[in-house]
């Protein structure tokens, strides 16, 4: 039996270089491939795990309301998760939300995707 293997995680943006900057700087990776589909639009690949990338994809209009998908990222061992968090503000990122009854805090990137940021193992 085959199975299938993840090559993507495509992500919808206005601004897929924009995007694909903000996640590259945050994820300490960077941007492997650009190119266009037979309708021209535009794709900004970026290395994430393994062999499988984020894939910004250029999309007319935003999605409305909270996305159904999100990254869940942790601090590397001994790293400060409150310091990662202005990391990524100073990169771009919003805090929505510090949850405090939770060990993550709830970030948006540029585009307003929203990911969390766990503390160490």
């Amino acid at each position: 039996m085959t199975r299938l293997r993840a090559v993507a995680v495509a992500v919808d943006a206005r601004d897929p270089e924009r995007l694909a900057a903000f996640w590259a700087a945050a994820l300490g990776t960077e941007v492997v491939e650009r190119w266009n589909d037979a309708e021209g639009t535009a794709y900004v690949e970026v290395a994430f795990v393994g062999d499988t990338v984020l894939l910004f994809q250029t999309v007319a209009s935003p999605t409305e309301g909270k996305n159904r998908l999100h990254l869940d990222l942790r601090v590397p061992d001994g790293g400060d998760q409150r310091a990662e968090r202005d990391r990524l503000v100073d990169l771009g990122a919003a805090v929505i939300d510090e949850a405090p009854k939770h060990p993550w805090i709830v970030l948006a990137d540029p585009e307003g995707n929203e990911f969390c940021v766990l503390p160490d193992a």
